[in-house]
């Protein structure tokens, strides 16, 4: 069974909000720069809890930071 995609908004909410860094988002939800950094990149999907911490920084539902795409792209 093929695994769905996961892409986020990540980089842009931080520039919509201050253009907050990395390093600052990393150390509100507990997690360092470099993880923040391949979140972004798509290099690594966040823990379920995480995932809702990053959205908690920026007061917006998780589906705003974070979509999923089925395999086959939900045709």
């Amino acid at each position: 069974m093929r695994a769905g995609t996961i892409s986020n908004r990540v980089r842009l909410l931080r520039f919509q909000h201050g253009e907050m860094t990395q390093a600052e988002l990393g150390k509100r939800i507990g997690v360092t720069r470099q993880t923040i950094a391949a979140i972004e990149a798509g290099k690594y999907s966040p823990s379920l809890e995480a995932a809702f911490r990053i959205a908690a920084v920026f007061q917006v539902p998780l589906e705003d930071v974070f979509q999923w795409t089925p395999p086959g792209g939900g045709e």
